[in-house]
């Protein structure tokens, strides 16, 4: 009976191994790219193809999305190295302490960041498939991993609208509606951030989830599938100018290996195809960069089409660019890497080791002093970034004054942070950390500024000595063990972090009355700054469960609070004067819709819900004119480029009047200027008079860097501060501003809070010449009183993709300080 049973079980499993795999168009039903696949389906063929050849795929679940969707890795290769996985891959992370004899290729391809260059992942599940039959010599040496949808919240919102919008079978006319999606694309992820900008930052739930995965692989080859405007050709490496210094010699000419052999390809089947243009490698946040500052080959491809193509659409040669051709493009370009990367693999094991042997940076240790909330929320990045750091020791040293500009010296102590270069991921550390990123060419495709220091708010100090330090954190996560003593006359808590503007949403959302201080004051012999939170006993007198709140909340942010008995202070104003303000209820509002950009209004959205905690409703532009605005005591508008048009439509007049009753109203960016002119606000831009010479005759092709000088790409500036502004409390007289455009604004008549003065040449990253000229004495962040009301405007984007970290505070002044 036993051996009636092997034999029924060695049969059946003889019949499973016999069976052909079906291809993607056999398992989904449909020709593929005879329709767009939801993420669902996508995942359901890659569980078929991991059950159906378990011994050449395994498939992972590392996360999921905000709306619930699974993110999977698919691991393939023969089955010798899938047997083998966990040995190979602990013997390829040998190569980054330059040790090991690894000598498998290890490549990583990713699908779909941009939800609507819904492309890759159809060409995914064709390329899985062909590695799996046609191409399985290429999986001898190679480890594949593919992760088939980065962004699968963003690709099922444009799947969804575009089966809801398109024809039968589909309209190839561009001007139809299945090519012109609406406000809201299916680029961003939920949030409606870019994750292809996300990668350094880690601000979002997919990137936090992905990079451990990448740190346990670390691949020598990473691909990032994109899709660009429809008339393009196809992009492939080399990449264009600017590279960043860091980047190898052996990592340029290997993108030239890969470049070459797509286009061998291309070539054959008489495809259009541009390389070295556009598609620079210096912002580190991107898919291809970050990978190449971790020792890969990073590189991104990019069809033409994104989400004006569809499943057909004629272009401007008149062609039709169908989603077929799209896929064999991206199929094409996938298999190609990983023969590539089979057929080098033992090159670019010897080079990967070469990329982590010792480097020779400038800077060997950056040194950072600054307030314990802002060193933990920086160690927190390190950590998922697996960048090691240690504590000074009290001392003194020399080096690059980030503050200064200049070579100076600065004191250590035990809570000095000090992150060396010399250390596995020492290349990262350099890109991240150096002062003023070197750029070869102003034509850049990003931000060209984005030093740590700055973005965290840090005294910040460049060594080129290797500065020895402690492992013991004396930031270690401790709960305060004080208790709150009943019948104290106050509580008083610091205002100077986010870690405080959380403590006080949590505080407002309880319903607990808050009091904040207008001016410093001694109290018990201790100094308060502006901004210290003050919770009276009386103010919360029929709270129920006051203490109990209070004590769960301060456990919850680990907070320090300091009971005093009195209001009676030593110095400065009594809690009963004017001067300490009890912060109102508040409701806040914020518009989106057109003309808000929605990756600005994505930012205002995900810091009040994940970074702040904090209640908003979202104001679509469609019918804001007919809400009632007295529902709100603060309005919020993100920055955009056509709010002229919605001002022009009445709602300008409602919005003075509103704030004249005592509404407070939060301009951002772009959406400052649509508040100026005779009908509008105090605001008004700065005007420089440029004297140009028109006898010279300026060459067509030198016209991109001639506009260049009106240009500012993401640049740092240093700015001052007037601290006794409510819009300011928690800083010092100091701030470093990502400037992201020329635009300029003078002073206000009162109320200027942060502004530029004197010096306007950045202290790192790209600005144009003549743009300079324009930002002297100009408005950074400033308030205007009008009537009961304010106006906060804030010309500098402080929530800018997520990660200006020291610029937060600011907007959590608007809502809470200023009123």
């Amino acid at each position: 009976m036993k051996k009636t049973i092997l034999l029924l079980f060695l049969c059946c499993s003889f019949c499973l191994l016999g069976q052909e795999l079906q291809s993607p168009s056999a398992f989904l039903g449909y020709k593929l790219g005879s329709q767009f696949t939801r993420h669902h389906r996508v995942v359901d063929y890659y569980e078929y193809l991991a059950k159906s050849a378990p011994e050449q795929v395994i498939l992972e679940e590392y996360g999921k999305t905000n709306e619930g969707r699974r993110l999977l890795l698919a691991y393939v290769s023969s089955s010798d190295n899938i047997k083998n996985l966990e040995n190979i891959r602990k013997e390829h992370l040998k190569s980054t302490e330059g040790q090991g004899t690894a000598d498998k290729a290890i490549v990583w391809l990713s699908y779909n960041v941009h939800g609507n260059e819904s492309v890759s992942t159809e060409a995914s599940m064709q390329t899985i498939y062909d590695l799996l039959t046609s191409k399985k010599e290429y999986l001898e040496n190679t480890v594949v991993i593919m992760d088939p949808c980065i962004n699968p919240d963003g690709r099922d919102r444009y799947v969804n609208w575009y089966r809801q919008y398109k024809n039968s079978p589909y309209n190839a006319d561009p001007n139809s509606k299945e090519h012109r999606e609406g406000w809201w694309s299916g680029r961003s992820n939920h949030y409606m951030f870019d994750l292809n900008r996300d990668w350094a930052w880690l601000t979002q739930v997919e990137s936090q989830q992905r990079l451990p995965m990448y740190n346990q692989w670390m691949p020598h080859i990473h691909v990032d599938f994109h899709e660009q405007s429809l008339n393009s050709p196809y992009y492939f490496a080399p990449a264009a100018e600017p590279y960043h210094e860091v980047i190898t010699d052996f990592q340029r000419d290997f993108q030239e290996t890969i470049g070459k052999n797509h286009a061998l390809y291309f070539d054959r089947e008489g495809w259009f195809y541009f390389t070295k243009e556009r598609f620079d490698l210096f912002y580190p946040s991107y898919g291809d960069t970050y990978p190449t500052y971790n020792g890969a080959i990073g590189m991104t491809y990019e069809q033409g089409g994104s989400g004006r193509a569809g499943l057909g659409v004629i272009t401007a040669s008149g062609d039709t660019l169908t989603l077929k051709d799209r896929i064999e493009h991206h199929r094409t370009t996938g298999l190609s890497t990983v023969e590539m990367g089979a057929k080098h693999a033992n090159r670019l094991n010897v080079e990967f080791r070469k990329f982590y042997s010792s480097k020779n940076y400038k800077y060997k240790s950056y040194v950072l002093n600054g307030s314990e909330d802002k060193i933990k929320s920086l160690t927190n990045l390190l950590d998922k970034h697996q960048i090691e750091y240690g504590f000074g020791s009290a001392s003194t040293v020399k080096g690059f004054r980030y503050q200064t500009g200049k070579n100076g010296a600065m004191s250590l102590n035990d809570k000095s942070l000090v992150i060396s270069s010399n250390q596995k991921k020492g290349t990262l550390v350099k890109v991240l950390f150096e002062p003023d990123a070197r750029l070869s060419d102003s034509l850049t495709y990003d931000i060209t500024a984005w030093s740590l220091p700055y973005a965290y708010g840090l005294e910040a100090l460049a060594s080129t000595a290797v500065i020895s330090t402690k492992n013991t954190n004396p930031y270690k996560e401790e709960q305060i063990t004080n208790s709150i003593v009943d019948g104290a006359y106050a509580y008083l808590s610091s205002w100077n972090s986010m870690a405080d503007g959380r403590f006080l949403a949590d505080l407002l959302k309880e319903g607990v009355r808050v009091r904040y201080a207008r001016k410093p004051f001694r109290l018990e012999g201790k100094k308060y700054e502006r901004g210290t939170l003050i919770i009276t006993r009386a103010d919360n007198a029929n709270k129920s469960g006051f203490m109990e709140i209070l004590r769960k909340l301060r456990k919850k942010h680990n907070r320090s609070l300091d009971r005093v008995s009195t209001g009676f202070v030593d110095s400065g104003k009594d809690f009963g004067s004017r001067d300490v303000q009890l912060i109102p209820d508040i409701k806040v509002g914020v518009i989106m819709g057109d003309p808000v950009t929605t990756l600005r209004y994505g930012e205002v959205w995900h810091f009040m819900e994940q970074q702040l905690g904090f209640p908003f409703s979202a104001l679509d532009a469609d019918y804001i004119n007919n809400i009632n605005l007295d529902d709100y005591n603060i309005l919020v508008l993100p920055d955009g480029s056509s709010y002229r048009s919605l001002m022009g439509n009445g709602f300008l007049k409602k919005l003075k009047s509103w704030v004249s009753r005592g509404g407070k109203l939060i301009a951002m960016g772009r959406a400052v200027g649509s508040l100026e002119g005779e009908d509008g606000f105090g605001i008004s831009s700065k005007e420089v008079d440029f004297k140009t010479d028109k006898e010279e005759v300026q060459a067509f092709e030198d016209s991109p860097r001639e506009r260049m000088k009106n240009q500012i790409t993401g640049a740092i500036f240093k700015a001052k501060v007037d601290t006794t502004n409510p819009l300011a409390y928690g800083y010092e007289d100091t701030y470093y501003t990502l400037k992201l455009g020329a635009d300029a604004y003078e002073y206000l008549n009162s109320g200027t809070a942060v502004y530029l003065d004197g010096d306007t040449k950045p202290v790192a990253g790209f600005a144009g010449s003549e743009a300079q000229k324009k930002l002297d004495k100009t408005l950074i962040f400033g308030v205007e009183n009008r009537g009961r009301g304010q106006v906060v405007y804030l010309v500098d984007n402080p929530l800018f993709r997520g990660f200006w970290e020291n610029g937060k505070l600011f907007f959590a002044n608007a809502l809470f300080m200023v009123n």
